[in-house]
């Protein structure tokens, strides 16, 4: 899993899964995983999901890279605590899959608790292991 900094500003974890490294087909498929692994935590609410891919076809200008075939997230909150009202601004979290034709790319922002970040990561590099 690559650690970077997307535009100068954003901290994202991103890892590339190449379709011979999972039994995974399709970015739904990969986001019904990532719902029961956020159905089965004792903390994690699942939200929704949100199909980037359909919202940014149907729009007049959208725009879509070249050989992307597919692009959803899937949102969900790990918050157990509401110290102050600064926290809403980092919350809730959510995980992209975009589909290539030869791979999967799995991102998601930093959070500010790194138990959070341990469990995503674990959970995008289960997809990979999982063959």
């Amino acid at each position: 899993m690559q650690q970077m900094i997307l535009q100068e500003k954003y901290p994202v974890f991103v890892l590339d899964i190449y379709k011979n490294e999972t039994h995974y087909k399709t970015t739904d498929e990969i986001i019904k995983f990532f719902k029961e692994k956020i159905n089965s935590h004792p903390v994690c609410t699942y939200i929704g999901e949100f199909d980037h891919f359909t919202h940014t076809k149907n729009l007049p200008n959208g725009e879509i890279a070249k050989g992307i075939k597919d692009c959803k997230i899937i949102i969900f909150c790990f918050g157990n605590k509401i110290l102050n009202g600064k926290i809403t601004a980092v919350r809730p979290r959510s995980i992209g899959v975009t589909e290539f034709e030869d791979k999967f790319e799995i991102a998601f922002l930093e959070a500010p608790a790194l138990i959070a970040n341990d469990v995503m990561e674990k959970w995008v590099k289960d997809i990979k292991e999982n063959l």
